[in-house]
């Protein structure tokens, strides 16, 4: 029978509970693993394979579980073989309340960190990789992040109070609640109460406090897109309002984009065309999205050895607008010659800059593991704008 009946599940109701039950375990299964992987070259395909495995089951749980709500609409609700026993069936209605719950939140709040973060383990196809009206912005999905850290610790203790309550079933009471979902059995009163409504109230402000607590605790960020902290050394002639420095790399072949949040400049710069520029750059405050930690490790940035990175350069006019800093990048300890080309627009005491250097990462000896550039690619484009105006 594809439809359900008083006393029995349809087979699409069916099919819905099984399928997504299997998705949501594989999923959990696969979580674990990954957190339990060390970040690494050698692990890096793997990874990378499974987190998109990750990420596409999880959407596809979601769009699974809109199609179960929209058949569950449409469909009589099988009624508790066990009436009688009230608290019994209140705390099962919580639990499956609580369980639909999850299959909403998790992959949505799964699918919302995707999209506000840049990098590593793509949806697959046909699922996209952004979703409407979510911002690239580290705070949202770290606020999101953080819901589905929560969301699988429900789904953990719901998913165990599920299966621990279809197994007594099966085992103690010997009944046929199990068997409703597995053969479409039909069992119980026809007459008797189906859904207890009231069980939504404390399933709802469990997933309300999920969403709510991560978003009302979620401290502000030091760094990253949203506070970027620019200061001008005193001996400056030029004072920097604001701007923004950037890095762009290709990663598993698709171009991802990186910032420094804090960085101080001194520039000194004349009528005549030429100066000279100091940038400090507080590696700390680098944000790369999803692989942000690993960024900052041994193998890239190692900012726990080395917190800072310093660009020196001396200015040159080359035609009008175009300029030149030619100078050296000091860097996790090494210190490599950079070419900054840049454009330089003024406007009497005030000024906009936008400039593009080209860096090779394997120059500083960064991911020396990463052989090739199939993971992590050898170029790297940096890009600076900012405006400034002048002080003397």
């Amino acid at each position: 029978m594809v439809s359900n009946t008083s006393n029995s599940y349809g087979a699409v109701a069916r099919f819905f509970h099984w399928s997504i039950a299997l998705l949501i375990l594989t999923d959990i299964v696969l979580g674990l693993i990954g957190d339990a992987t060390e970040r690494n070259a050698e692990t890096a395909w793997f990874l990378q394979t499974l987190y998109s495995t990750h990420k596409t089951i999880g959407v596809a749980v979601l769009l699974l579980a809109v199609l179960r709500v929209i058949w569950a609409l449409t469909q009589p609700k099988p009624a508790p073989l066990h009436p009688d026993r009230k608290a019994e069936t209140f705390v099962a209605e919580v639990v499956h309340w609580a369980l639909y719950g999850a299959i909403f939140v998790m992959p949505l709040s799964g699918w919302v960190m995707h999209s506000a973060e840049t990098g590593f383990a793509p949806i697959w196809w046909p699922f996209g990789q952004n979703l409407p009206f979510v911002p690239k912005s580290e705070s949202v999905a770290h606020i999101a992040g953080a819901v589905h850290g929560l969301s699988a610790i429900v789904i953990y203790l719901t998913v165990g109070a599920h299966i621990a309550g279809a197994l007594k079933h099966a085992i103690i009471d010997r009944d046929a609640t199990l068997a409703r979902m597995t053969k479409g059995t039909a069992a119980g009163s026809k007459t008797s109460s189906g859904s207890h409504i009231a069980a939504m109230v404390p399933a709802t402000i469990l997933w309300v406090a999920v969403i709510a607590t991560p978003i009302l605790t979620q401290p502000a960020h030091e760094h990253g897109p949203e506070t970027v902290a620019v200061e001008t050394a005193s001996d400056a002639n030029w004072q920097v309002e604001n701007g923004t420095l950037t890095f762009t790399v290709a990663q598993m072949g698709a171009p991802v984009t990186g910032q420094f949040g804090a960085w101080t400049a001194s520039i000194q710069y004349g009528d005549a065309g030429s100066g000279e520029v100091e940038v400090i750059i507080d590696t700390t405050s680098l944000t790369l999205g999803s692989v942000t930690d690993q960024a900052k490790g041994a193998e890239f940035f190692d900012t726990s050895n080395y917190t800072t990175a310093v660009f020196a350069a001396d200015i040159e006019q080359i035609d009008g607008v175009s300029h030149r800093a030619n100078g050296t990048l000091t860097l996790v300890g090494q210190t490599i010659p950079v070419v900054l080309d840049f454009t330089l627009n003024r406007d009497g005491d005030a000024a906009t800059m936008t400039g593009t250097a080209s860096l090779d990462r394997r120059d500083f000896g960064m991911g020396s593991g990463y052989t090739d550039e199939s993971t992590v690619g050898f170029g790297v484009t940096v890009d600076v704008a900012l405006t400034a105006t002048r002080t003397r």
